[in-house]
């Protein structure tokens, strides 16, 4: 595994601000709040307007390919209240939705169920992202 894939990320300063926010009222102790404060800690940070196309940003549309089942999966990154796991919309306080921040496409994803099993994805398309279609406040 390319460990360099898994911890490379870029935010928008709107998103990181924004996620900045969320995070206050979480507890710093729980397990996903802990894994999307250390990814946050570590991207960097651009203008909104100048987030390259191929970045995982909030309220981004991906496709991600499972490594073990090579299926493909469509999933919106989406804020905790905005969550609609059936319909495709993970918050971003899942495991899954902190650990496809701020990737980018071809890059690998991993995190753990909550029964404890590992899994790992590539994000092999972003079919929607905001701030390519112009909108930097969505």
């Amino acid at each position: 595994m390319d460990t360099m894939l898994l911890t490379e990320r870029t935010l928008t300063d709107l998103d990181h601000a924004r996620l900045k926010r969320l995070l206050a009222g979480t507890p710093a102790g729980q397990a996903t709040s802990a894994a999307l404060r250390t990814a946050m800690d570590n991207a960097d940070l651009v203008p909104a307007r100048a987030v390259p196309p191929d970045v995982v940003t909030m309220y981004s549309r991906v496709r991600l390919v499972a490594s073990t089942t090579s299926q493909p999966q469509v999933l919106t990154l989406c804020y905790p209240e905005d969550a609609e796991p059936a319909e495709g919309f993970v918050s971003v306080l899942s495991p899954v939705g902190s650990a496809l921040l701020g990737l980018r496409v071809g890059s690998l994803a991993a995190w753990q169920t909550p029964s404890g099993q590992e899994v790992r994805a590539r994000v092999s398309a972003i079919l929607f992202q905001p701030e390519a279609s112009g909108d930097f406040v969505l």
